[in-house]
């Protein structure tokens, strides 16, 4: 077989990112477009195909740039795990527009039914593509929009942080996508209600832009015409920062390091 066309490695790692989170959305998105467009599943049908979009969109995106495919988390390796600051401004954007196109391709499939629901475009089905606060029904104000989810993500990334920490007990046999996937199922199902559980703003403001460019007038205020947009962007990195610090504090520092592995000097045999 002929040799596969060496890439440059950052356009590799932004066009994983960009797929990863393609794949996230294309799932995620797509199921809220179906419980509310045609009325098949419920909450814990979206809590599980979001979560499996997170681990499909890791599976897919790993081996190449470790799939963040969530700016929250790119922003936290950072500040946290020596991710190099110049490429978290080309990953955000990389996870923002694979956000967008998939929500793109899921406006095009479900228009007929969108249409048929929501004649004028309007909120009812706006939280298909975005979050809105008590998911658009709910007395749950901006700053308790906020609130939740800067606590969301700081969940999200305390337990991403203890799944990839390989001093912990990291999951073996390449299951911690599916891990991941998991985590956020439990955290649509436990901390959906108050604000959508975006815990991410690529999975956010790449779907709100699509809505909005595709008819939703709307797109970047709430129920109580609000300025909204900004709350899934700076709540969630925030959020992550703060999960992924409390990982370190109450967690990481305590962790012993493995006697065999103090002082060892790798083997000429031993990759780098």
């Amino acid at each position: 077989m002929a040799a596969h066309a060496k890439a440059p490695r950052m356009l590799a790692e932004l066009a994983a990112e960009f797929t990863g989170t393609l794949i996230l959305i294309l799932f995620g998105t797509g199921v809220v477009a179906q419980v509310v467009a045609a009325g098949l599943g419920n909450h814990d049908s979206i809590s599980w195909a979001w979560g499996l979009g997170v681990a499909f969109g890791v599976y897919t995106a790993a081996r190449i740039s470790g799939a963040h495919i969530n700016p929250a988390v790119t922003l936290a390796l950072a500040v946290f795990k020596g991710f190099a600051w110049r490429k978290v401004l080309p990953y955000t954007v990389a996870q923002t527009l694979g956000a967008f196109v998939a929500a793109l391709l899921v406006r095009w499939n479900y228009d007929e039914l969108l249409t048929k629901v929501d004649p004028g475009l309007t909120l009812k089905t706006q939280f298909v593509f975005s979050t809105l606060p008590g998911n658009g029904s709910l007395p749950v104000p901006l700053w308790g929009a906020f609130r939740d989810q800067v606590i969301g993500t700081a969940i999200l990334l305390f337990l991403i942080f203890a799944v990839i920490d390989k001093l912990n007990v990291a999951p073996e046999a390449n299951l911690f996508p599916l891990i991941i996937g998991l985590i956020v199922v439990a955290i649509g199902m436990a901390w959906g209600a108050a604000a959508g559980f975006a815990i991410n703003p690529a999975r956010d403001f790449g779907p709100r832009l699509a809505s909005y460019i595709t008819g939703y007038a709307t797109a970047w205020r709430d129920q109580y015409g609000e300025l909204y947009f900004w709350v899934p962007i700076v709540a969630p990195l925030i959020g992550g920062v703060v999960g992924a610090g409390l990982y370190q504090l109450l967690i990481a520092r305590f962790l012993p390091i493995p006697e065999l592995e103090v002082g060892r000097v790798p083997t000429e045999n031993e990759g780098i």
